[in-house]
């Protein structure tokens, strides 16, 4: 094996994702391929374009010379432009093409991590037009993380509900816990010696605490608190969609149970979302 130890099960939660879109669409009719999904602006088809462009260049595919339509409401700035030439590009693709494709990357992709002797924190470019670095673990944890993001979209878009609690989405929740004490502490600006409880059941349950520091630093454990300044309680679909930005903290009313400071609770909610 020349794969680090580290790197094989962040690679093995990303195989497990990008097959099981693969098996979700290869049998989708023409039609499906255009339901939208809660990405905006997205159908299907574009959702699964995405993640076959990303894996493209990290196979260090040459990105298409692509100019997009001048009418496309959700592309607002230069990250959503580069993300959306792979996607654009692909719009009149028909299921055949999708579906081989996709199963032409996923053969070669894998083919390339088997081989990966790299260490984790060999920097690796990040090809979303960021042009900075990134040690191949994280950049292999964050595609884990948005394939599987992703496979979400996609089972919601065909009313087909499944791994919420797959290797991947192990990996998705530690991403996204991993963002809660800025989200606490700077975005939503607790106040110092505020402790914020996220009790979230379903297929993945967790209880996090996050508490803010006299310095007004957000530390996360898994402890208990006595008297939290707010109780946040939801599933853990609800929890990752809002993370991910596709559920509106105004939708989610009913869905998540809020105790304590109600100003500071709407806070935390609205500036929930940590992806672009």
């Amino acid at each position: 094996m020349t794969v680090h130890p580290s790197l094989q099960p962040v690679i093995d939660a990303w195989t497990h994702s990008i097959e099981a879109i693969h098996e979700l669409v290869r049998p989708l009719a023409e039609s499906d391929w255009n339901r939208p999904t809660e990405c905006p602006g997205w159908s299907v088809r574009d959702v699964v374009s995405h993640v076959i462009g990303v894996e493209t260049e990290f196979l260090g595919e040459p990105r298409p010379i692509h100019t997009l339509p001048r009418d496309l409401y959700h592309v607002t700035d230069e990250f959503s432009r580069y993300i959306e030439v792979q996607v654009d590009v692909r719009r009149c693709h028909t299921a055949l093409e999708m579906t081989s494709e996709l199963d032409l990357i996923i053969l070669r992709r894998c083919r390339q991590l088997r081989n990966e002797h790299r260490g984790p924190q060999t920097p690796v470019r990040w090809p979303l037009g960021s042009g900075n670095d990134q040690p191949l673990e994280r950049a292999l944890t964050v595609r884990a993380f948005d394939v599987w993001t992703h496979e979400q979209d996609l089972r919601r878009a065909l009313g087909m509900p499944g791994n919420l609690d797959s290797p991947a989405a192990a990996i998705t929740r530690d991403f996204l816990l991993a963002a809660l004490p800025k989200v606490v502490a700077k975005d939503a600006a607790a106040p110092p010696g505020a402790a914020v409880v996220f009790d979230v059941h379903g297929p993945l349950e967790f209880l996090r605490t996050v508490r803010v520091d006299g310095q007004g630093r957000g530390k996360i454990d898994g402890s208990v608190s006595l008297g939290p300044t707010v109780t946040l309680g939801m599933d853990w679909e609800t929890y990752a969609r809002l993370a991910c930005g596709r559920l509106k903290p105004d939708a989610a009313r009913d869905l998540v149970k809020v105790e304590g400071d109600p100003r500071l609770a709407r806070a935390i909610l609205r500036e929930f979302s940590i992806t672009p």
